[in-house]
Order: C-alpha cells, then structure tokens, then sequence
C-alpha cells in the first residue's frame, strides 16, 4: 500500500502570529516537504493545480519535475490535474515530458475543480464541468495511445493528423487517478476506463464516501475489469499528531478556526466527530486510519494533507518526521496484514503497466466492457456478464 502526502500550496497566514509565508517561501516549504517525505520513506508526495490566490501551485510539472531530480524513490503526483479548464494536449505534453525526467515514477489526478471564476479565465464555463472532464480526458487518452490523432469535439477545436510529443516512456501512459468528492459521473468515468478513483476523504461524513466509492467499484465490476473489491482506491485524511491528545488539539485549535477551507464553522470536536479528521496521538491516527477500510474496502493509496491553514514549516516537517518513522510501518502492515488475496495492494505504476502488451484494455483508448472482459479468465468474465 502507498503512503504519502499532499499539498494544496495555499499561502495562509499563522493564526497565532498573523504572519503569512510569501509566495517564494511557501514554494520552498513544498519542495522541503517532498524532500522529507522522501527521507522518512513514504511512497507519494501530490501538489494540488490553482490558478487563483491564496494558492501557489499553478505549474504543478514544473514542481514535480524539479523535484524529481532531487529524489529518487518518490511517486510523483498530483492532488487534481484540472482536466476542465486546461487543454488535453498541453496536459498530454507536460505529462510526458515529466515522465521522461522522472523516470516513470509519475501518475497524475483529474479533477474538475470547484473554483467558479477560475473557467471563465482559461475561456470556459463551470456549468459545463462534467461534459468538458469526459471530452477532455477522452481526447487525453487518445494522445497517449494512438501515434497520429483525428478528433473532432464540441469543447476546443479539431485535431487532423496531430502527434502527441514527447510519447509516454516506453509507450506507456501514465497511471490516472479521478478525484471527486461528490460527483458520481466521475466515480463512473474512472470505472469506465478501469482507472483508479480518488475521494479526499476530509470534508465529508464516512456514510458519504462509502457511497461513492461503492458506486465507482460496483461500475468497476460490471466493466469487466475485474472484482469490486479489486477497483484501485485512494483517500486522503488530515491528521495532527502530539504526545496526547489535549497537547494535539491546543497546538492545532487555532490553526483548525482560522482555516480558510473549514474554519468559522463547526468546532474541532464536532468536525473530527463527523469527518476522518484525526488531531491526537500516533496510536489514534492509526487507529482511525485502520478503519477507513471497514466502510471503503480494502483499497491502495492513503495520502495525509498535513502543511495546510498556516501551519509553520518546521511544524509541519516534525509532522512528517511522526508520520514516516511511527505511523507509517504500523499502517503498512497492519493494513497488508489483513487483505484479502488477490485485492492489489499497491496502485499500478510504470514498471507493472510498462510489463502489459498493448492489446490490454490499459493500452486501449475506449477499453469498453467487452474488450476489458475478453482479458478476464473464462469463469471470471462469466461471472461479471451475469
């Protein structure tokens, strides 16, 4: 299983002094962050994609690819790739080019996004959301895959003997999540494809996430990809950790009320008691942790917001040091211990995905039930079409 971290670069000043990081050093603490996820030994580290203050990722390849060249066991992500509001082909090329520099080690999230102005300033329209998400990463599916492209869409304007450059490393595209939080045509389009489905599991109630997240396996199951409790899962979780929990919650109180995605509104107990969030000891992060499988199944990638709401840098990397050296390897095999054979412990990556010939339905730009269940065994494809 894949543990890791993620960032949505947000520029806040700390509540307890009003001062606020400038864009330059809050740049430096997320590549700083990398690097001690990295050192401590987690799997992933994932910036998020905005365009708006009080954010600073707007270039997130620009980022990965940087720090690519600074690590070398790191997965390298994004927390959403805004597959509404930037071209297909850009993403396509920019991708690509970072799996070259990275050396594989790259996957990457689609997102709609939820920032209402931000569609008008790349020439969209946010109503248009969830029919530009399935256009787009159609037509980025068919860069990746097809050498010379012909595409006609409603949503930018055609392509006619087009070629994708750079081509994915070794001919094969990278790994594609789908982050949503609430929209079941996305739990579908990542179920469509066989691809994996990402819920950020902070803001909402378990009973939620369990909902979506059983819609997007059971759509995996009748795709013909596989098991439902073989669909390739990720969450994310927010935690703060301190030697006791009245230590936890005094230090992180002021930073959860000020917050700008979440503060001013329920107190900390109340939003802790109705979401994943977990502010106390490491043995209580576990715990909780361990029980995001009994409500979404076994599942592949945990990431862990920890640098949000002003939290000061060298806080935030003593969080990272807990994480990584006291709450990971409790996790990983606790986690390992109790799976089920045949459920993937670990999301694709490019070494396994580089192994499969190209007629595998991951090869295929539009997999469809028929040709993800003609790779299926007989009995299981049997199975699926009942």
């Amino acid at each position: 299983m894949q543990f890791g971290v993620f960032t949505i670069g947000d520029v806040t000043p700390d509540p307890t002094t009003g001062v606020a990081p400038t864009e330059a050093e809050r740049i430096q603490s997320m590549l700083a962050i990398a690097l001690k996820a990295e050192e401590v030994g987690l799997d992933v580290f994932a910036t998020g994609e905005h365009h708006n203050p009080p954010f600073v990722p707007s270039s997130p390849t620009t980022m990965l690819a940087y720090i690519a060249a600074k690590t070398e066991h790191l997965v390298l992500s994004t927390a959403t790739t805004l597959i509404t509001t930037n071209d297909p082909v850009k993403i396509a090329e920019d991708f690509a080019m970072l799996q070259h520099l990275a050396e594989g080690r790259v996957d990457l999230m689609m997102g709609r996004g939820n920032t209402g102005p931000v569609y008008p300033w790349f020439g969209k329209d946010i109503r248009d959301g969830i029919p530009l998400a399935i256009e787009n990463y159609h037509l980025l599916r068919k860069l990746w895959r097809e050498p010379v492209v012909n595409w006609q869409g409603k949503f930018r304007t055609p392509l006619q003997n087009y070629t994708s450059t750079p081509a994915p490393l070794d001919d094969t595209p990278p790994f594609v999540w789908h982050g949503s939080i609430r929209s079941p045509e996305i739990a579908e389009q990542a179920a469509y494809y066989g691809d994996g489905f990402f819920h950020n599991n902070i803001f909402w109630n378990k009973e939620h996430t369990q909902q979506m997240v059983r819609l997007y396996r059971e759509r995996f199951e009748y795709y013909g990809h596989g098991a439902a409790n073989q669909a390739i899962v990720g969450l994310g979780g927010q935690v703060f950790m301190a030697d006791s929990e009245a230590t936890a919650k005094e230090f992180f109180r002021p930073y959860f009320d000020n917050a700008p995605v979440y503060g001013h509104g329920p107190s900390l107990e109340e939003f802790a008691e109705l979401t994943p969030l977990t502010v106390g000891t490491p043995e209580q992060v576990i715990e909780r942790t361990l029980g995001f499988a009994d409500y979404v199944g076994d599942y592949q990638r945990q990431l862990f917001l920890m640098d949000h709401a002003g939290l000061p840098l060298s806080v935030v990397l003593e969080q990272i040091e807990i994480l990584g050296r006291e709450v990971v390897p409790v996790l990983r095999a606790e986690f390992e211990s109790r799976r089920p054979a045949g459920v993937p412990s670990d999301p694709p990556t490019h070494p396994t995905l580089s192994e499969l010939g190209p007629d595998d339905p991951f090869h295929q730009v539009e997999p469809g039930r028929e040709v993800a269940m003609s790779k299926l065994p007989a009995d299981e494809a049997d199975g699926n079409r009942s």
